[in-house]
Order: structure tokens, then C-alpha cells, then sequence
């Protein structure tokens, strides 16, 4: 097998960065670090980070190896058939394959063994048969299908190219007066031998070997499997996908006829590969922690020490079994898809400067809210990778404040400051657990922004107030986005409905190659926001956020509970987040796409600045007055009949208004709603 070449971490922005694995553990269990460090790393110990004040865990800490070590990584997606399987086939005669360019600039490896080498140059294509350049300057087109078979023929060698473009037809073919020599090293689609090129922006399909016993093809899976695939034909042979590229992409068969490739799985056996993949890494672990049986759920971080500072890498504890009656649900989903965002300069405004953002950039790491090097959106992601901006003290550049994390965080330590037991457990584990992971509580708090989930969480929540349990929606946009998991991966696939600051999928690629299910929106799926919490996001902006002011129905008995203590009409003026509790994004009712009658508006937000934009996704039926009508956020409650209820705080920016000490109107609101939810179970916990 040949080496790769690594890609040494750039610490520029952050002397130490890692992972731990796994992500989210529950009491009794262990969880390792893994690092890469630049400065020598001079001790490691383990911090509770959601309570008022970080505490100092006493577990052990056993470091596993040396000292942490300058880690590498690999970047780019390609295809291998390994040397030693190549010598267990026989002789082998030619290669065919399927080939779609996508944007690539500077000189990229088609194919290549050590007996052949096809290669993408700015100046055209180039062919190799050993040391000998045949062919050089040939045009290539890209965003074609182009078939491609290298091989013998008689005495000689011949190229094949064939494009599928029927309106400008494609055609390239030549002999060679040379004898064919096969692969005796590794044969790779998308990438050098040497590994001293980045790797090819295609997609593949249809890889297949003439063999002097037969042949061996290979039929990429629509759906995402575990380890090499194996040939059908006269030869069992393993390819290799490395590096994680993006499988159920159409292929040369796609026709347009549908888009469901459950339906019509050779429309979608094709890989997409890029030159900035990168699939789960595997740094060895640094440290080991075993957690005590008694251990509280919560969030927890190693806190890394070293000679220029510290960093602390989070992981979460879950609750095994309820020990309080509220559970929060910490939006790991959310957490991942905004890891190691690029957020572009020349695309957006910058209010503030963050180490992990400048990280990720140094390093050519990438969010799922970012595309690839051809344009082509990022659509899966491990947790087995640094995840830069996910710290206690970051600072989201777009709105220049905390974002997810240290508002979630800022939420926890409010409860703790305020009496308010709880369990914790995460996306992640819900996804795994399903219903079974809510039984026994009373209520579900969610955090500032838990916008992805999956089928499966959703529908978990969905039957837990059902069966009358309540959701404490305590954020903005949430319910929104799909999201499959596999082990440590996570895979969005984004609906054209989503342009504007995201990338834009195309509709016949949005179906997940984890699990097959159409990707986007939940509510496409007759799930999500709108049918469930009531409200979806309606305005989106970075300037300040604006207050909330009750309305008449928040005085009605249902109601006029939450407002207990509160002496003003007017509230949240105030945050750490925009600087009010109305910001970022916010939600509002809308019957026409699925709020229920029994869903009531306790509170309005408007004013919002000219720089809040519209949810494009909303289609209003009185034109521009209806949608100007509704620049604002809403505040809802509704009674189940199960006997349970939703609360929608509707804002991203509700829990950044909580107090940090003393109390205000936001914190009164979110007692009394958490103390008559905790209530209900008839049991008050305890917080171990």
C-alpha cells in the first residue's frame, strides 16, 4: 500500500487542538483525548463547564503515551485498488472507469499507476506510459460524463475518451506503438502516486478492470458502508474509498426521471470526490479519563495546560437513567454542523476575530455550512476532528458574541445558580436511544439553537409530548434542518431553498447517502417546526436585537403563570447576544405551513433593523404588505392534550438575556416555566 503524504496541523491560531472520542460518554464510562500540540503541553486535568463556576474534577487523568505530538492529517477523497490486489487478479489488461470534472486548477492525477498516468493540467490533458509523455494539450471538458478506458490492444496501447454531452460530443482516440505493462503498485482514481498533487474534483462510477482471466467492476452503493468495496466478475478485488468522499451522487444514468435513489439506485452510483475532504481522523489518544459510576451528567472539557496558555476541549456526560425530571437536550447536531465554519471575509462581515475560525481556515478545515474548492457543498463530517469554534469562550465573527455553546452554557449555569436540577444528554445519544432516552422525564429543555436533528429525534420528541411529556423550545430556528448519523459521522444535505448563506444543493442530490431518506428541510417531510413547536424562522440579522412585549393572551389563566414576578409589559432589553432577547434568528407562526389553532402568541418582538432579512423559504399570500407585516418574533404556548405543553422562545438570543447574576424578566419567565415543568413529575430530583 503506498504512503500518503501527511499534512502537518498549522497551530498558528491555537498552539493545541484535538478531539475525544467518544464525543458524549454516561457515568462509569471512559472517553480519550486525542492532540496535536506545537507548545509542550505541561498538564491535563478535567473541568465541569456548566456550572456558575468551572469545577476541578478529581478522576484520574492517565496519559496514555509521550508527550502529545505535532499530528498531520490527510486532505482530499480518492479511489484505490491496492497493489497486492492487483498481483492476486492475474494479468491485467485495461482499465474503464467514468469520469465527471468539476472545477480543478493546477496539474491533477485522472488515473495513475507506475506503468500509466493520465493527468488534468490548466494547459489540457497529458498521458503517460511509464517515463514516456505520449500526449500532452489535449482540451478535457468538464461537467460532462466522459468515459474513459486505458489498456491494450494487439501490440499496442490505446486512450479512449468519450463524452456524454450529445449537443457538443466529445471524442478522443489514440493508439500507442508501445507494449502494455500492468500495474505492478497501486492503482488510484483522483490521486498521484507520490501523493505530491492535491486530489481530483470528480465524481466516479462504473470503475472496472480488463483482466486476462475476465474482469472485475465495481458498482458504488447508494448507501455509505464500511470498508473497501468488493468487485463482481471473475476477480473478488477491494477498492478503496479514501478520505471520506460523498456517496449517492448521480451518475451517468441519472436521466432526471426521479430522484429517490431507492427507486432508482443506478441513477446514483457515483462518489464525489474532493480535493478538501477529510474523513474522521485517527491521532492516537494522549490521555484516558474514567468516569466514576456516579458521575453527573453534564458538559465537561479537558483542560489542556501549556506554555502559552490553555484550551479546553469538550466533551458531555449523559444521563444513563433519569435522576431529575427535566432533561436537556444539548444540540450536538447544531454543534457539528457550525464546527470549524470558514465564514469567508469576502462574503461576510467580520464583527469580531475568533482563534478557531483562523484555525480552521489555516488549516483547510471546513463546516457543513461551507463548500468545497469546486463549489460543490460539504455534506458529511465526523467528530473525530478538532472542532475549533466549539469552546466556552467563543465569539461567533458574524454577530461578534457567543453562539451556541457558550449560550447553552450560559443557560446551564443559570440553573444551577437558580435550583434547577437536571439531566443531560445529547443529539448524538438521543439518536441512538430514540424514545426510550426521554421516558421518565417530564419535560424536554432544548438549547439556544438546536436547529438539525434527525427522523429519529424528531420523532422521539413527537411521541414523547404524545404521551405527555412537555418541550421547553428555549431557542430560535430549531426543528429545522435533517441531519443521518453513522457512528461518528454526520451527513446535511441542504435543499436549494436554503441558498442565501449556505451552499445550494441540487435537488437530485439531496437524498442522504447514510440512510437513502430525502435530506433538507424537515418540514418537507411533514415534520419539523411549524407542526410541532409552531413557529419557524422568520428574520435572520447580526445588528442588535430588540425586546419582547406580552400580548393580550399572555394575561388569559393558561398563561399568565409564566409571568409571574414580571411588573413590565416590555422585556429583554438586555443580552449577551445582540443585546436583547429578540436577535440572530427568530421564529413567528404561520397557519398557511402548519401552526396548530391551539398555539398561542404570549409575546411579539418587532422593530427589528432593515438588515434582518426574511426567511426565503416563507411564501405569503397578501405579497410584500403580509411580509412586512410580519418582521417580527413570537413567543408561543400551547396546551396538549396529552396534558403536556410547548413553550417557544422563538430566539436564538432568549437564553443570552438571561442574567448572570441577580435576576430579570427573562430569568423570572424561564423560572417559572421550568418550575412548573419540573413540577409536574410530582418529584423535584436531585443534581448529583
Amino acid at each position: 500500500m503506498s504512503a500518503i503524504v501527511k499534512k502537518s496541523v498549522i497551530h498558528d491560531a491555537m498552539a493545541v487542538a484535538g478531539y475525544t472520542a467518544p464525543w458524549h460518554v454516561t457515568a462509569g464510562g471512559a472517553v480519550e483525548l486525542h492532540l496535536s500540540a506545537e507548545a509542550a503541553v505541561r498538564g491535563v486535568r478535567l473541568m465541569r463547564i456548566d456550572t456558575p463556576e468551572p469545577q476541578v474534577m478529581d478522576w484520574p487523568v492517565r496519559q496514555l503515551a509521550d508527550a502529545p505530538r505535532h499530528e498531520s492529517f490527510d486532505l482530499g477523497s480518492f479511489l484505490r485498488i491496492g497493489a497486492a490486489q492487483l498481483a492476486g487478479a492475474g494479468h491485467v489488461e485495461g482499465v474503464s472507469f467514468a469520469v465527471f470534472l468539476t472545477r480543478n486548477h493546477g496539474d491533477r492525477a485522472i488515473v495513475e499507476t507506475d506503468s500509466f498516468s493520465l493527468t488534468l493540467t490548466d494547459d489540457g490533458l497529458r498521458f503517460r506510459l511509464g517515463d514516456r509523455l505520449l500526449l500532452s494539450g489535449e482540451p478535457l471538458p468538464a461537467r460532462d460524463w466522459l468515459r474513459i478506458e486505458i489498456g491494450s490492444a494487439g501490440s499496442g496501447v490505446t486512450l479512449d475518451i468519450t463524452g456524454g454531452d450529445v449537443l457538443a460530443p466529445f471524442r478522443l482516440h489514440r493508439e500507442f506503438d508501445m507494449a502494455w505493462k500492468a500495474p505492478a503498485r497501486d492503482l488510484l482514481f483522483g490521486a498521484s502516486l507520490a501523493h505530491d498533487l492535491p486530489t481530483l474534483n470528480a465524481k466516479f462510477a462504473s470503475v472496472a478492470l480488463r483482466l486476462s482471466s475476465g474482469s472485475a467492476s465495481w458498482t458504488f452503493p447508494t448507501r455509505l458502508g464500511d470498508g473497501p468495496l468488493t468487485s463482481s466478475g471473475t476477480a473478488a478485488l477491494q477498492l478503496e474509498v479514501v478520505n471520506l468522499p460523498a456517496f449517492c451522487m448521480t451518475s451517468p444514468r441519472w436521466d432526471g426521471t426521479s430522484f429517490d435513489p431507492r427507486l432508482v439506485p443506478t441513477h446514483y452510483d457515483a462518489v464525489h470526490c474532493h480535493d478538501d475532504d477529510l474523513g474522521p481522523l485517527d491521532w492516537p489518544a494522549s490521555f484516558r479519563a474514567e468516569l466514576p459510576r456516579d458521575a453527573a451528567s453534564g458538559v465537561y472539557a479537558f483542560e489542556v495546560e501549556h506554555e502559552h496558555g490553555k484550551e479546553q476541549i469538550v466533551f458531555f456526560v449523559v444521563a444513563a437513567s433519569p435522576r431529575n425530571p427535566l432533561l436537556f437536550l444539548v444540540p450536538t447536531a447544531t454543534y457539528l454542523a457550525y464546527a470549524d465554519e470558514f465564514l469567508p471575509e469576502h462574503l461576510y462581515e467580520w464583527k469580531s476575530q475568533d482563534r478557531g475560525h483562523q484555525f480552521a481556515i489555516d488549516n483547510n478545515l471546513r463546516s457543513l455550512y461551507d463548500y468545497h474548492s469546486d463549489a460543490s457543498g460539504v455534506s458529511i463530517c465526523s467528530y473525530r476532528k478538532p472542532k475549533a469554534t466549539l469552546r466556552p469562550d467563543y465569539n461567533y465573527p458574524l454577530c461578534g458574541g457567543p453562539h451556541n455553546l457558550p449560550v447553552d452554557l450560559h443557560f446551564l449555569r443559570f440553573c444551577h445558580a437558580n435550583g434547577i436540577a437536571f439531566d443531560l444528554t445529547t443529539d448524538h445519544a438521543l439518536h441512538e436511544r430514540g424514545l426510550a432516552g426521554l421516558e421518565g422525564y417530564a419535560a424536554v429543555m432544548t438549547g439556544s439553537h438546536p436547529e438539525y436533528m434527525s427522523v429519529e429525534i424528531e420523532g422521539a420528541l413527537r411521541r414523547f409530548a404524545a404521551a405527555g411529556g412537555s418541550i421547553a423550545y428555549l431557542g430560535g430556528n430549531g426543528f429545522a434542518g435533517k441531519v443521518a448519523f453513522k457512528g461518528d459521522l454526520m451527513e446535511l444535505r441542504r435543499s436549494p431553498l436554503e441558498a442565501g448563506r449556505t451552499w445550494d444543493g441540487p435537488i437530485a442530490e439531496q437524498a442522504f447517502a447514510i440512510t437513502n431518506e430525502p435530506g433538507g428541510h424537515l418540514r418537507a417531510s411533514g415534520r419539523g417546526e411549524f407542526s410541532l413547536t409552531g413557529v419557524a424562522i422568520s428574520l435572520m440579522g447580526f445588528d442588535r436585537g430588540r425586546p419582547f412585549t406580552r400580548t393580550p393572551a399572555s394575561h388569559e389563566p393558561v398563561a399568565a403563570w409564566l409571568f409571574e414576578g414580571v411588573g413590565n409589559e416590555t422585556f429583554g432589553d438586555s443580552g449577551i447576544v445582540l443585546g436583547a432577547a429578540a436577535g440572530y434568528e427568530v421564529d413567528a407562526t404561520d397557519a398557511h405551513l402548519g401552526t396548530h389553532p391551539d398555539t398561542m402568541v404570549i409575546a411579539r418582538a418587532d422593530g427589528f433593523p432593515e438588515s434582518f432579512v426574511h426567511d426565503a423559504t416563507r411564501w405569503y399570500e397578501g405579497g410584500e404588505p403580509q411580509r412586512e407585516g410580519r418582521r417580527c418574533a413570537e413567543m408561543t404556548l400551547r396546551p396538549l392534550a396529552s396534558g403536556g405543553m410547548i413553550f417557544s422562545a422563538s430566539s436564538v438570543a432568549w437564553l443570552g438575556a438571561l442574567p448572570a447574576s441577580g435576576m430579570n424578566d427573562v430569568g423570572r419567565i424561564t423560572l417559572n416555566l421550568l418550575k412548573r415543568l419540573g413540577a409536574a413529575s410530582g418529584g423535584s430530583g436531585s443534581d448529583r
